[in-house]
């Protein structure tokens, strides 16, 4: 099939497919007499996996690892491992999506609940004192995790 039946078919832009096969996602196309490119009926299973891949938090250099030449021949030790790891990147960030969740509640909350006769500026620096007390005692267990994942 051609690149416009293709892209048609699989609702992905011409122009992503070449930057796919260019990248190495894709395996090359033939190409006719007249220079269009011919893909086989696999290129669309491909670019569907890719597609389901990346939506579930894989970048292209993942799927790149552990997407196999021929569809038949997953390496399967290589791909639950790729997936065990996915897993647990989403799992710290469920953690960390909760903890920040915890902390713009607290946050609205110290807003919304002022003492009786308590002034504006005096809420906003009452809020922004706890705030900089909270962010002197994070910084050094984030940017811990942040050196870990750098290193990682």
């Amino acid at each position: 099939m051609k690149i416009g039946e293709l892209a048609e078919q699989s609702g992905v832009a011409a122009s992503r497919i070449r930057f796919y096969e260019a990248s190495g996602l894709l395996q090359p196309a033939q190409r006719q007499a007249n220079g269009y490119r011919e893909y086989t009926p696999d290129t669309l299973t491909r670019l569907e996996i890719i597609l389901c891949a990346q939506g579930a938090g894989f970048s292209l250099e993942e799927i790149r690892a552990i997407l196999p030449p021929d569809l038949d021949k997953w390496p399967h030790q290589e791909l639950l491992e790729a997936l065990h790891r996915k897993i647990s990147e989403i799992e710290l960030l469920e953690q960390r999506l909760a903890q920040s969740k915890h902390h713009l509640l607290a946050l609205v909350s110290d807003i919304n609940n002022r003492t009786e006769n308590e002034s504006c500026a005096g809420r906003t620096k009452r809020v922004l004192d706890k705030i900089t007390q909270g962010a002197a005692k994070a910084p050094s267990a984030d940017l811990q995790t942040r050196r870990t994942k750098r290193r990682a």
